[in-house]
């Protein structure tokens, strides 16, 4: 019989997605362009993921008393996501690089045996051309799966794809 070390489930660990505020990064009075990020969790089934933790870290604007530079929020039934926050401006790189505006998410859920890291870069970003990480994923489509897309005013989206067709690149930490 073998039993489940924390390291090999996110369970019984639930209480992380059990305060809703810390999807919210303007909670403490944080200026600049707010905006929300929105998204949905599908597994390699194309169901929805309803108990993940997401993370988001952002590392521009600096995490300060009115700003914490990360949330948390947990999936709904139909595997959607939310964080309310300001847009992230370039930061450096390796070298003399810049990074193009992003977010830093990770993931919890069932199944996954340790967290799952990937980005959320902005559509249409100029830097985008030149962002080292973005740059190392050589296929189009894959890179596309980096990419939050605009919808309606200040909404961005990212969907996440847990593994099969379209799947989410994910970084190698």
């Amino acid at each position: 019989m073998s039993v489940a070390t924390a390291f090999q489930t996110i369970g019984p660990y639930w209480h992380l997605i059990e305060h809703p505020e810390e999807a919210d990064l303007t909670r403490f009075g944080a200026t600049g362009e707010a905006l929300t990020l929105v998204g949905r969790i599908i597994d390699g089934a194309r169901a929805p993921v309803a108990d993940a933790c997401v993370e988001l870290w952002q590392a521009s604007p600096e995490a300060g008393p009115h700003f914490p530079g990360w949330g948390r929020a947990r999936t709904d039934a139909n595997g959607e996501y939310r964080f309310t926050t300001v847009k992230p401006g370039p930061v450096p790189g390796r070298g003399n690089t810049l990074q193009a505006p992003h977010f830093a998410l990770n993931l919890f859920a069932r199944g996954v045996l340790t967290r799952l890291y990937t980005r959320a870069y902005f559509q249409g970003e100029a830097l985008n051309a030149t962002d080292p990480l973005l740059n190392l994923v050589d296929d189009p489509q894959r890179r596309a799966s980096l990419i939050a897309k605009p919808e309606g005013a200040a909404v961005w989206r990212m969907d996440i794809v847990l593994q099969g067709e379209g799947e989410t690149v994910f970084i190698e930490v």
